[in-house]
């Protein structure tokens, strides 16, 4: 079949939207018709190439969080059916690995077969255009696209009465930070927490300390939209830098510093990593969610400090949760209002503004971006 999809067919370019054509599924694949797909910062690494030797190489189809209604399927599923609403999960889960087996499915050693781009039960592609096999970005599931086709582990049901516009951002974004909260950092009853970056993966974290019971939630971002949206969330203050964070540590920490610190900028950088070492207090954990360039070799951290105050440093990837746990938790709590999805789309496009849209994220104008695709 044929199908729209907005491809990258090299570093640094803008998303190009053409058609491209869609072989059917496969062995264990479904096609699905994509309602709605999240404008994550993680494609733009693509862009950019900061994600370079664990991401596949252009030409590709980007997009990670996605949600939609399954068209077909091919021989061998058998969690799904023809109509059923699902939400894309960017780390499929293998459940046999060593990690899946010890409760960390979120480290599935499928990640190495992901990064390739091409579909996780063959090795091929599904997707073309100009006479050239395109790969799959982050999770091999090109939810940039109308339609595409996907292994079926890698898709979770939801209720069909469900927005899908919203769901679909569970996918990564609302779990990740969620979870940086919840399971990477343990925020406690009466915690004291910072959150680096103020975008769509730390205003989760922000909700995700809220609901864990954190008494400060401190949001440290530049950018006065996203400083004001925090508090939306759940922050009870807001900081423009590090530094004045740091100065304010006193009054925010009774001079003690943060229990938790939850590193979601735009893009990892190690200098900033080192300067928010110092919001943390002792036997504080430092929680490091946003990317950092895989070209970026060290990190300026003061290591005697780790000993003295037996600080922490948590790498976490999809917030360390389960997408098969995690999606539908979430969602009922989105139901019972617990949740707020609604508060952070800013603004919807459609597959054609894909460009427009990332520079609105780029300018710092969205919390997120969500295209909605039009049949």
């Amino acid at each position: 079949m044929q199908t729209k999809a907005a491809i990258l067919w090299e570093r640094h370019a803008p998303w190009s939207v053409e058609t491209i054509e869609l072989d059917p599924p496969k062995l264990n694949e479904v096609l699905v018709k994509i309602v709605a797909s999240g404008m994550c910062r993680s494609d733009e690494h693509l862009v950019t190439g900061d994600m370079a030797g664990v991401s596949p190489e252009p030409p590709l189809i980007g997009g990670h969080e996605g949600a939609g209604v399954v068209l077909e399927v091919g021989p061998g599923v058998s969690s799904l059916q023809v109509g059923d609403h699902v939400v894309f999960g960017f780390l499929p889960a293998c459940g046999r690995c060593p990690s899946c087996a010890s409760g960390h499915s979120n480290v599935c050693d499928m990640g190495a077969v992901t990064a390739t781009g091409m579909q996780l039960g063959d090795g091929t592609s599904r997707h073309h255009a100009q006479g050239k096999d395109l790969a799959l970005g982050i999770g091999a599931l090109g939810t940039f696209a109308h339609h595409t086709v996907v292994n079926e582990m890698s898709c979770i049901k939801i209720d069909k009465e469900l927005p899908l516009e919203k769901a679909c951002l569970l996918g990564c974004g609302v779990v990740t930070g969620w979870g940086a909260a919840v399971y990477a950092a343990q925020v406690e009853p009466g915690d004291t927490v910072a959150v680096v970056g103020a975008g769509g993966i730390g205003s989760n974290a922000i909700q995700g300390a809220r609901l864990a019971g954190a008494r400060v939630i401190a949001a440290i971002d530049p950018i006065e939209f996203k400083r004001e949206k925090a508090m939306e969330f759940g922050a009870t203050v807001t900081h423009a830098s590090i530094d004045e964070a740091i100065a304010a540590m006193p009054e925010t920490t009774w001079n003690r510093g943060f229990d938790k610190v939850i590193m979601t900028c735009s893009v990892g950088s190690g200098d900033v990593l080192g300067q928010a070492f110092w919001l943390g207090g002792k036997r504080s954990k430092i929680v490091v969610v946003n990317i950092h360039p895989t070209s970026e070799g060290t990190i300026a951290i003061p290591a005697a400090f780790l000993t003295f105050f037996e600080k922490q440093i948590i790498g976490s990837l999809f917030g360390s949760g389960n997408q098969r746990r995690d999606i539908p938790k979430l969602l009922e709590l989105y139901t019972q209002g617990q949740i707020d999805l609604d508060g952070l789309v800013t603004k919807t496009y459609t597959l054609d503004e894909i460009n427009q849209g990332y520079a609105d994220m780029d300018a710092g104008k969205n919390i997120r971006g969500v295209m909605v695709y039009e049949h």
